[in-house]
């Protein structure tokens, strides 16, 4: 199970002080929470991608996330969105295969659409065409990291005849991709298809959205040929606000969500924690409510926080990740650890994915994982899950027939 934190960047007031940061302070900002992450001992850093105000989130992550590289040794870097629709494939190739060596493999990334309108036309893009952007793209990004002297035409950029990135991935293994989506079921399917992760950004949303988007992913998973539904790569967004007592919590968080940009004015915050994954409260709260998550979402392997929105200041949410640190992600790592079958993998490392290629398992897009022994697993997991039912059955009709005699 993956644990970590997000940030999207953005410059918002502190509605108890009239304090706003200054782009540097929050860039600054950033840093410090990244490397807090690692001391605490998270497993993921991520950042959002912007392009506007009012986010200082970097334009370009790799540069952020390189910088973050070399102050840290073993966290995974991450960015919470890649924009897939209004970024040159060929850049983000080359540029996060540089990351990837930068970092030892420490990285990943989890692409989206985005959401912000005028950044389409910035990038000379028709936000009509986000879709079919994303497909394209990815599908290009995909190839760039698997091919070689790669010839390649599509609708939305020059074509590539005999074409190579440089420098390749490391070990020739591309960078972990989760498809990042809140509302489009495309974005669920292209996942499935590619047999990579599908990341639902919940934070807004009732779980009964999230579940379906979920559900679908999963299906669609199986049904390419990548294993079975259950054994998908699943990862949540998540929001809190602790205090010993919960009470705390609620009176010292509530002027910073009734004010936010993104969520004041409309909801209480107590309608608003009914319906989506926000908790505000205490400690234990937090875990009981994130355990829960797999009744309707199965087990997932990655969850990550967003953690210094609505104009909490520095201070507050390093205070804050103490908390996840000392007494939430402990107990979440344990918990979900212990409950997810042994067959169902781990967020995938740079090291599985070698060891994974290296045995000829890596999943081909739209079809089964190549290898004789991955489907060799399979059977043999079947084979048991069969025999355990089958004894299962005697032992009960044996105990009836007991109960008869």
């Amino acid at each position: 199970m993956e644990l970590g934190v997000f940030t999207i960047g953005d410059v918002t007031t502190d509605p108890t002080t009239g304090t706003t940061p200054s782009e540097h302070e929050k860039v600054k900002n950033t840093l410090a929470i990244a490397k807090k992450a690692e001391e605490i001992g998270l497993d993921v850093f991520a950042t959002g991608e912007h392009h506007n105000p009012p986010f200082a989130a970097p334009a370009d992550p790799p540069v952020l996330l390189a910088y973050i590289a070399a102050q840290t040794e073993r966290i995974k870097l991450s960015t919470a969105t890649t924009l897939i629709t209004t970024n040159d494939p060929v850049r983000l190739a080359q540029d996060y295969a540089y990351l990837q060596h930068l970092s030892d493999g420490r990285t990943d990334l989890m692409m989206g659409r985005g959401n912000t309108g005028p950044v389409y036309p910035w990038f000379g893009k028709d936000i009509r065409a986000g879709i079919a952007l994303a497909i394209e793209n990815y599908n290009l990004l995909y190839r760039l990291w698997r091919e070689k002297d790669l010839d390649w035409e599509g609708n939305y950029r020059t074509p590539l005849n005999g074409f190579t990135v440089a420098p390749f991935p490391l070990d020739d293994v591309a960078p972990f991709v989760w498809h990042g989506s809140i509302r489009s079921p495309e974005i669920a399917e292209q996942a499935a298809y590619y047999g990579d992760g599908f990341f639902h950004n919940n934070i807004f949303w009732p779980a009964s959205h999230t579940a379906r988007m979920v559900k679908l992913y999963r299906q669609r998973y199986e049904y390419y040929g990548h294993g079975r539904a259950d054994q998908a790569f699943v990862g949540l967004g998540g929001q809190v606000f602790m205090a010993k007592n919960s009470q705390d919590a609620v009176n010292t968080f509530r002027p910073y969500f009734d004010n936010a940009p993104v969520y004041g004015h409309g909801p209480s915050l107590e309608d608003f924690t009914a319906q989506t994954p926000l908790t505000v409260g205490s400690p234990q709260q937090v875990i009981e409510r994130y355990l829960g998550m797999r009744e309707w979402a199965g087990d997932y392997q990655r969850l990550l926080f967003l953690i210094d929105h609505a104009g909490l200041p520095l201070k507050t949410v390093l205070e804050q990740m103490d908390i996840l640190g000392e007494e939430v992600v402990p107990v979440l790592r344990k918990e979900m650890d212990a409950a997810r079958p042994t067959d169902v993998p781990d967020a995938p490392t740079h090291e599985w994915l070698k060891e994974r290629r290296e045995n000829g398992e890596a999943p081909v897009p739209g079809g089964a994982p190549t290898s004789r022994a991955f489907r060799d697993r399979q059977d043999r997991a079947e084979r048991e899950a069969a025999k355990k039912a089958a004894e299962e059955k005697a032992a009960a009709e044996k105990a009836t027939k007991g109960e008869e005699d």
